[in-house]
């Protein structure tokens, strides 16, 4: 899918245009610059939100860092939201998406988690999930502590982080034991297959077939035959969508996981799920992160605000006994 300047919106082609020639798709050389500048964020919270860190151990002994973000004002009885970063798996730290971090603070009040899950390069799938789950554990465990209310922790993450909370929703629903009211996978990636019309062959700013590619190939690190990769892996090829939580998504119609989102959604609808979603005109990948002050993203968070405002007062799920 050839992606044109004219088919995107006008206020986001002047950075699609910088964005095309910058980084006209991802390498390992430009992933570990990135991560390179994404460590030196590291411990570094936000002014206008209490920040704290947490160490936790995991199975083999290592410990996994969560980044905790709480309301200057600390109210009561407040949503726990577990937040995973986005991407590709192969890039970034938590504290990158500390503003869109305060965007659910904002909406919510809520206590907000953030894992600083194992990047692909560091340790393929299942590492990740394996951080994500254990972090949901310990939000379910201690978020008490920050005034939450146990029948209301939702999940949420953008791009990689989307299809990661898509693949802990499924994950917990089949083996977990953590009650999920609401989730937001945000223009997620779940498909490795990348069969789509969007997928194929798309060459639209910030994110696109060629980097989608390598950044899969870096997550699933050829574990498995093409027949064999896991729905926790890639939700897309998940056949059973029942019993999943409340899902609230927004995409923009000229990305690569345009095609695979809106599949998706529809099939959460079809399972019964109650289901929220914004199609974006002309946006490409990760458009209300790079421009946050545009009339396209300033649209997007309106609506993930309105829809997360009222998944508070319509969506609990209780813990297990």
């Amino acid at each position: 899918m050839h992606v044109s300047d004219d088919m995107i919106r006008p206020e986001l082609q002047r950075f699609g245009r910088i964005a095309r020639r910058a980084v006209p798709y991802l390498t390992p050389t430009k992933i570990h610059v990135i991560n390179a500048l994404a460590g030196a964020q590291r411990g570094i919270g936000r002014k206008s939100l209490n920040y704290e860190q947490h160490f936790i151990d995991r199975p083999d002994g290592s410990q996994l860092r969560l980044c905790v973000y709480t309301s200057l004002n600390r109210p009561h009885n407040v949503p726990g939201i577990l937040y995973l970063h986005g991407g590709g798996y192969v890039m970034e730290r938590p504290e990158t998406e500390a503003f869109a971090i305060q965007r659910f603070i904002n909406a919510t009040n809520a206590v907000v988690v953030a894992p600083d899950y194992r990047l692909a390069s560091e340790a393929p799938y299942p590492a990740a999930l394996n951080d994500a789950y254990l972090a949901l554990k310990w939000l379910q465990q201690h978020g008490a502590e920050y005034s939450m209310r146990d029948d209301q922790i939702m999940v949420a993450g953008a791009s990689a982080g989307g299809g990661l909370t898509a693949a802990l929703t499924l994950y917990n629903r089949d083996h977990g034991d953590v009650g999920i009211a609401f989730q937001v996978p945000l223009y997620p990636m779940l498909d490795d297959r990348m069969l789509t019309e969007s997928s194929q062959n798309n060459d639209a700013p910030v994110w696109n077939t060629l980097s989608n590619k390598l950044a899969w190939q870096m997550y699933l690190a050829n574990q498995f035959s093409p027949n064999e990769v896991p729905i926790y892996a890639a939700p897309s090829r998940a056949t059973d969508f029942h019993g999943l939580p409340a899902t609230c998504t927004f995409i923009g119609d000229v990305e690569p996981f345009y095609d695979e989102t809106m599949q998706y959604m529809q099939k959460l609808k079809d399972s019964g799920v109650p289901t929220f979603s914004k199609v974006m005109k002309g946006c490409f990948h990760g458009f209300d992160m790079i421009c946050p002050n545009s009339a396209a993203a300033q649209e997007a968070v309106h609506f993930l605000t309105e829809t997360l405002q009222y998944a508070t007062t319509h969506f609990f799920q209780k813990q297990p006994e």
